[in-house]
C-alpha cells in the first residue's frame, strides 16, 4: 500500500477519500463547484490506486476521462444501468442527478440497486447538486458531503498550476484567497497579476477585491478599507503593548496549542474614544483583512430570519480566515433584555462559537452601552481580554491633537498645546478630531495657514461629550471598574 500524505492532501480530498474507504458506494455532495469534484476524484487514491472517472449529466451522457462517450446514456436510468453493469473499480460522478431523484420513483428505485451493485466492489457512485434533495427512500443509504470552499492547500496547488510563481509567492496569494470557491479564486488572481505578474505583497488588496464583491452579495458583512495603525491612535497603551505581544502569539498560531492562540477582545467605554479607530489598526497591525458585521442589518429581517443570517455570517467568516472580525455595536444584537426565543438562541450561539471557532479568526468586539451584555459574554474564555476606554487624560490628548493635525498635513511646531489643553478637559478623541476639521475649515475659507488660535476659538465655544451626558458616563465608569482592564494607564477616569 502506498502511504497517504495527510500534510499534502486537502480537505475535500480527504473527506472524499475517507467516505470511499469506509466502503460507503453513495454519495451526495452538496456544492455548486462541479468541475473542482471532478478534479478531486480524479485525485483520490484508495490503496495507492487513482481509480477511472466516468462523469454523467443529463445532456451529455457518461464520459470517461478520455472523453470517450458512452452512447444512449443521456437517460437517468439508462445511466443508473451502466454504473450496475460497469465491472471493475471505478467512480461515477453523476451532476444533477436530485432532479431525476425527485420526479421519478423508478430513479430513486433504481439508485438503491446501484447501493447494492457497487457495495464492497470498489465501485463508487457520486451525486453533486447545488441543493440538497434527499428522498426518504434513500437517505439512510446516501453519504451527505457539504463542500466547503478550498482550504490553503487546496489553493496553494491551484495558484501555483495557474500562475507558475515561486512557492513563497503562492502560499501569499492562497492565504489571502481563503474564503473563494476555485472560480472566484481564478477571476481573483487575474485581478492580481494585472498587478504584479509575480505576486508580490503589493496585489494582494486586488485579491481582496474579489472576496469584497462576494461578501457585498450578504448584505450584512463589509469588507473594511480604509484599516489605520496603532502609531496614529493617541494613547491607549496599555491596549496596544498587549496586541502588540498577541500579534506574535497569533502568527504563530499553527505551532501553538489551541488555548494559547488569542480570540479576540472586547472593548467597551465612552463613545467617541478611538474604539472603532484601534480595530482597524488590530487589522493593520495584524497584517489581516478586517470584516464587520452589521448588526443592524442582520436584524433588519432583510436577509431572512436574524438567528439564520447570524449563524450564516459567523461560519462564512471562519471560511475567510485568517481574518479580523469586528462586531460594531455587539449589545445591540446581543444583550441581557432578552433571555428566550430567538435572541437567546443567538447569544447561546455565539458563546459556542467563540471557543470552538476556527483559530484563524481574531474577533474585536466594541459596545458603548456595556451594561446590557450579558455577565456570560465578559468572563474569561469567550475573549482574552475586556478593555475599557475612558476619556483621554491631558496627555493623550495632545498626541490625538499632533496625530489629527499632521495627517491633515498642518505645521503645529509652533502651538502651545498645554495652553489649548485647558479648554478641552473632557473631550473625546473624536471631538478633538472635529476640532481640527474646524479649524483648518476656517483657515481655509480665509485662504490662510491654520493657527493655534482657531484651535483655541472653536475649542472654547464646544460643550464636550462628559458634560451632556455626565451621568451615563459616570455610570459607564462604575460598571467597568470591576468588570475590564483600563485601555491606557494615564486616562482621565473618575
Amino acid at each position: 500500500m502506498e502511504p497517504q500524505n495527510p500534510a499534502a492532501e486537502s480537505r475535500a480530498a480527504k473527506m472524499i477519500r475517507e467516505v470511499f474507504e469506509s466502503g460507503r458506494p453513495v454519495s451526495y455532495v452538496r456544492t455548486s463547484e462541479e468541475q473542482r469534484v471532478a478534479a478531486v476524484l480524479r485525485a483520490v487514491r484508495l490503496d495507492g490506486d487513482v481509480l477511472p472517472v466516468w462523469t454523467w449529466s443529463l445532456t451529455e451522457g457518461f464520459a470517461s476521462q478520455d472523453g470517450v462517450r458512452e452512447p444512449g446514456t443521456g437517460d437517468p436510468r439508462k445511466a443508473l444501468d451502466f454504473v450496475v453493469a460497469a465491472q471493475g473499480p471505478a467512480i461515477f460522478h453523476l451532476k444533477d442527478l436530485h432532479e431525476p431523484l425527485r420526479d421519478h420513483p423508478e430513479i430513486r428505485r433504481r439508485l438503491r440497486d446501484v447501493y447494492d451493485a457497487c457495495r464492497d466492489r470498489r465501485k463508487f457512485a457520486v451525486i453533486t447538486a447545488p441543493v440538497r434533495y434527499l428522498p426518504e427512500e434513500i437517505e439512510r443509504s446516501v453519504a451527505f458531503l457539504e463542500l466547503r470552499p478550498p482550504d490553503a492547500i487546496e489553493l496553494t496547488d491551484f495558484v501555483r498550476r495557474e500562475t507558475g510563481v515561486p512557492p513563497e509567492a503562492a502560499d501569499r496569494a492562497a492565504v489571502a484567497l481563503q474564503g473563494l470557491t476555485i472560480d472566484e479564486s481564478r477571476y481573483a488572481l487575474r485581478r492580481a497579476l494585472a498587478v504584479s505578474p509575480t505576486l508580490e505583497p503589493e496585489c494582494l488588496p486586488a485579491l481582496y477585491q474579489e472576496k469584497k464583491l462576494l461578501i457585498q452579495r450578504t448584505g450584512f458583512i463589509e469588507l473594511i478599507d480604509d484599516a489605520g495603525r496603532l502609531e496614529d491612535i493617541g494613547g491607549l497603551d496599555i491596549l496596544k503593548k498587549w496586541l502588540l505581544e498577541r500579534r506574535k502569539l497569533f502568527q504563530l498560531r499553527e505551532t501553538l496549542a489551541a488555548e494559547i492562540v488569542p480570540k479576540g477582545l472586547l472593548m467597551m467605554g465612552i463613545p467617541g474614544c478611538g474604539k472603532s479607530a484601534c480595530v482597524k489598526a488590530i487589522a493593520s497591525c495584524f497584517g489581516l483583512p478586517l470584516y464587520r458585521i452589521e448588526m443592524i442589518e442582520i436584524f433588519s429581517g432583510r436577509h431572512g430570519k436574524p438567528e439564520g443570517a447570524f449563524v450564516e455570517a459567523c461560519k462564512m467568516m471562519e471560511e475567510m480566515a485568517p481574518a479580523v472580525l469586528w462586531f460594531d455595536e455587539i449589545e445591540m444584537g446581543i444583550n441581557s433584555t432578552e433571555n428566550a426565543g430567538e435572541q437567546g438562541r443567538m447569544f447561546a450561539f455565539f458563546l459556542t462559537w467563540m471557543q470552538e471557532k476556527t483559530s484563524g479568526l481574531f474577533v474585536a468586539a466594541t459596545a458603548n452601552r456595556i451594561d446590557l451584555l450579558p455577565a456570560e459574554m465578559i468572563r474569561k474564555g469567550r475573549f482574552d481580554e475586556v478593555f475599557f476606554v475612558d476619556i483621554p487624560s491631558q496627555q493623550e490628548q495632545i498626541e490625538i491633537f499632533k496625530i489629527h493635525l499632521n495627517r491633515r498635513k498642518v505645521d503645529s511646531a509652533g502651538f502651545d498645546f498645554q495652553q489649548l489643553t485647558t479648554f478641552t478637559n473632557g473631550w473625546t478623541g473624536a471631538e478633538i478630531e472635529q476640532c481640527v476639521v474646524s479649524a483648518i475649515t476656517r483657515a481655509r475659507l480665509a485662504d490662510r495657514p491654520v493657527l493655534e488660535h482657531d484651535l483655541i476659538s472653536i475649542a472654547a465655544k464646544q460643550v464636550p461629550l462628559s458634560r451632556t451626558m455626565k451621568e451615563q458616563i459616570n455610570h459607564i465608569r462604575e460598571w467597568a471598574f470591576e468588570r475590564a482592564i483600563r485601555a491606557s494607564a494615564n486616562q482621565s477616569g473618575r
